[in-house]
Protein backbone atom coordinates (compact mmCIF):
# COMPACT_ATOMS: atom_id res chain seq x y z
CA UNK A 1 0.00 0.00 0.00
CA UNK A 2 1.32 3.25 -0.75
CA UNK A 3 0.66 6.49 1.42
CA UNK A 4 0.87 9.94 0.07
CA UNK A 5 0.99 13.08 0.96
CA UNK A 6 -1.60 15.64 -0.44
CA UNK A 7 -0.30 19.36 -0.58
CA UNK A 8 -1.94 19.88 2.39
CA UNK A 9 0.05 17.37 4.71
CA UNK A 10 3.54 18.35 2.78
CA UNK A 11 3.04 21.83 3.87
CA UNK A 12 2.73 21.07 7.25
CA UNK A 13 5.15 18.67 7.08
CA UNK A 14 7.84 21.83 5.58
CA UNK A 15 6.53 24.36 8.34
CA UNK A 16 7.09 22.17 11.17
CA UNK A 17 10.48 21.48 9.54
CA UNK A 18 11.30 25.24 9.26
CA UNK A 19 10.47 25.82 12.39
CA UNK A 20 12.28 22.97 14.28
CA UNK A 21 15.28 24.43 12.37
CA UNK A 22 14.36 28.27 13.77
CA UNK A 23 13.95 27.22 17.20
CA UNK A 24 17.85 25.09 16.53
CA UNK A 25 19.13 28.23 15.68
CA UNK A 26 17.56 30.20 18.46
CA UNK A 27 18.91 28.02 20.87
CA UNK A 28 22.21 28.28 19.41
CA UNK A 29 22.11 31.71 19.87
CA UNK A 30 20.91 31.75 23.46
CA UNK A 31 24.10 29.51 24.18
CA UNK A 32 26.71 31.96 22.62
CA UNK A 33 24.46 34.80 24.00
CA UNK A 34 24.80 32.97 27.58
CA UNK A 35 28.68 32.09 27.18
CA UNK A 36 29.65 35.91 26.28
CA UNK A 37 27.24 36.96 29.84
CA UNK A 38 29.62 34.19 31.74
CA UNK A 39 32.48 35.68 30.06
CA UNK A 40 31.50 39.73 30.53
CA UNK A 41 30.33 38.59 34.11
CA UNK A 42 33.55 36.91 35.14
CA UNK A 43 36.14 39.64 33.53
CA UNK A 44 33.73 42.48 35.77
CA UNK A 45 34.35 40.03 38.94
CA UNK A 46 38.14 40.18 38.02
CA UNK A 47 38.20 43.76 37.46
CA UNK A 48 36.63 44.12 40.84
CA UNK A 49 38.94 42.43 42.53
CA UNK A 50 41.59 44.55 40.72
CA UNK A 51 39.59 47.90 41.94
CA UNK A 52 40.00 46.25 45.66
CA UNK A 53 43.92 45.21 45.33
CA UNK A 54 45.24 48.26 43.40
CA UNK A 55 43.03 51.02 45.23
CA UNK A 56 45.00 52.16 48.81
CA UNK A 57 41.58 54.45 49.67
CA UNK A 58 38.41 54.20 50.04
CA UNK A 59 37.81 57.24 47.66
CA UNK A 60 40.51 55.89 44.77
CA UNK A 61 38.11 52.80 45.09
CA UNK A 62 34.52 54.28 45.02
CA UNK A 63 36.05 56.64 42.13
CA UNK A 64 37.23 53.31 40.17
CA UNK A 65 33.49 51.84 40.72
CA UNK A 66 31.82 54.90 39.34
CA UNK A 67 33.89 54.67 36.30
CA UNK A 68 33.30 51.55 35.62
CA UNK A 69 29.37 51.82 35.86
CA UNK A 70 29.33 54.64 34.29
CA UNK A 71 32.07 54.94 31.56
CA UNK A 72 33.04 50.91 31.43
CA UNK A 73 35.39 49.13 31.41
CA UNK A 74 38.34 50.47 29.29
CA UNK A 75 37.74 54.10 31.52
CA UNK A 76 38.13 51.84 34.36
CA UNK A 77 41.42 50.23 33.59
CA UNK A 78 42.96 53.40 32.74
CA UNK A 79 41.80 54.74 35.89
CA UNK A 80 43.73 52.14 37.71
CA UNK A 81 46.58 52.20 35.49
CA UNK A 82 46.62 55.97 36.26
CA UNK A 83 46.83 54.88 40.00
CA UNK A 84 49.40 52.81 39.65
CA UNK A 85 51.53 55.54 37.79
CA UNK A 86 50.94 57.69 40.86
CA UNK A 87 51.73 55.37 43.15
CA UNK A 88 54.79 54.26 41.70
CA UNK A 89 55.98 57.78 41.36
CA UNK A 90 55.15 58.38 45.01
CA UNK A 91 57.19 55.17 46.08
Amino acid sequence: MTITLDNRSRNKESSLTQALRQIQQLNSKIAVLEQQHQDYVQEQQNLIAAIAEICVSPMQEIQALRILIYRGETACRQYLRSVVVKQRKNS
